[in-house]
């Protein structure tokens, strides 16, 4: 009993031997377990609360520059139309044996579209060739014997002039001289007709070959090899019309109509800001071309013609358009700005603390970062810094929602 008891005493520590020299040292321990336990208790607290539904947009790219406008003194909505549109087809009816294009193909001018069978045509045009080549040989054979009775007629001229000549052989050489000239003269004739007759064939010729009138996109293909083309409708539906139809993408317009009580806020030459029903958010610039002087009394409406100041592949015929007519601004204020960062919504836009800030979404997270804003275009506001394009954010931002997301918030887009 008194050896165990010996043994313990060995192992017991000896708390008069404890180092309390250094109590800072202590207090460092104390506080880097706590900060631990605050940040792995953050952790869990942010982690373990149910995520956000948030609506997320991705920010675009700010491209260009803004067009110096003034106030909108009238909104209306029309569509777009082409000033140069075609429907390509024959200028007889034949049967289609080739088509070279397909919808949506860009063609220049003159491009050939389509062949026709021009075997009828080829034949009449080698027939009138053949007819051609054949009064230039009698032309040939005329003059020939016109030479040769000129050359009669002066021997019996001189004949005539000793004596070895009657007056009846005389009459006979210059009448068969001035046949002979009257002969050559319409042959002459048949011969210009000849290569008329050959130029007009040549041209009917040219025309199985359908080629486009002008530069532009292809937009509707309406017949295919085997069918019957004519310029005119033949009814029943066997014979197409035209071979197809093609828009020149650079004469795209807009044209609206305006309620005639308000067709004098609207001048020519006044600027205008069409906005597509496709894209919303793409504000287009453009100006008024002009008022076409009748109105239309079914409606009570006036037609104006507008011009877009930059062409775009995304405008296409016939798309639904708004546009508001802008009041110029004073020349000293016509300052184009150029736009830099991104495009984001003005409702994802927060102050707090007298910052700007926002709310981005990275990896289901929320990150809030300070921005620098641009100028307002629409319902979309420039930002110069802090967002990048391509980035997700919180769409709009109202006072309870602004509570619930702190750096770190899981959320879940809608």
């Amino acid at each position: 009993m008194n050896e165990k008891k010996a043994l313990l005493g060995e192992l017991s520590i000896d708390d008069t031997q404890r180092d309390t020299s250094n109590p800072l040292a202590r207090w460092i321990v104390f506080a880097t377990v706590a900060v631990a336990l605050a940040v792995s208790g953050w952790f869990w607290f942010v982690s373990a609360v149910e995520p956000v539904l948030v609506d997320l947009v991705k920010a675009k790219p700010a491209v260009g520059q803004e067009k110096p406008r003034g106030e909108t003194v009238l909104d209306a909505s029309g569509y777009v139309t082409a000033r140069r549109q075609a429907t390509v087809s024959s200028k007889f009816t034949g049967k289609v044996t080739e088509v070279f294009i397909e919808e949506g193909v860009h063609v220049e001018a003159n491009q050939l579209l389509a062949k026709l069978d021009n075997s009828s045509q080829l034949a009449q045009y080698n027939l009138i060739k053949a007819q051609l080549k054949a009064s230039q040989s009698r032309l040939l054979e005329v003059e020939v014997q016109l030479k040769e009775a000129e050359l009669q007629l002066t021997r019996t001229v001189q004949l005539s002039a000793r004596q070895l000549a009657s007056q009846s052989e005389l009459d006979q050489a210059e009448l068969l001289v001035k046949r002979l000239e009257a002969r050559l003269a319409s042959l002459r004739i048949d011969i210009e007709v000849g290569e008329s007759s050959v130029q007009v064939q040549q041209q009917r010729l040219d025309d199985t070959e359908i080629r486009a009138p002008f530069a532009g996109v292809v937009i509707a293909k309406a017949a295919q090899p085997g069918e019957m083309i004519s310029p005119i409708s033949a009814g029943g539906g066997f014979t197409r019309t035209g071979i197809c139809t093609i828009v020149d993408m650079q004469s795209l317009e807009i044209e609206v109509d305006v309620n005639e009580s308000y067709i004098n806020r609207v001048k020519s030459e006044q600027l205008v800001t069409a906005t597509l029903n496709s894209y919303p958010d793409w504000k287009i610039a453009a100006k008024v071309i002009t008022i076409i002087p009748t109105a239309d009394r079914n409606k009570a409406t006036v037609r104006v013609r507008i011009a877009f100041l930059e062409s775009d592949v995304r405008i296409l015929p016939d798309m639904g358009v708004k546009v508001s007519f802008m009041e110029a601004r004073p020349v000293a204020a016509q300052v184009a700005t150029e736009f830099k960062g991104v495009f984001i919504p003005s409702s994802a836009i927060v102050t707090r603390e007298n910052e700007n800030v926002v709310y981005v979404v990275k990896d289901s997270r929320v990150e809030i970062r300070q921005i620098s804003i641009g100028l307002k275009q629409g319902s979309q506001r420039n930002i110069r810094s802090g967002v990048e394009a391509g980035e997700w954010v919180v769409r709009k931002v109202t006072p309870e929602l602004s509570e619930a997301l702190v750096d770190g918030r899981q959320v879940v887009a809608i």
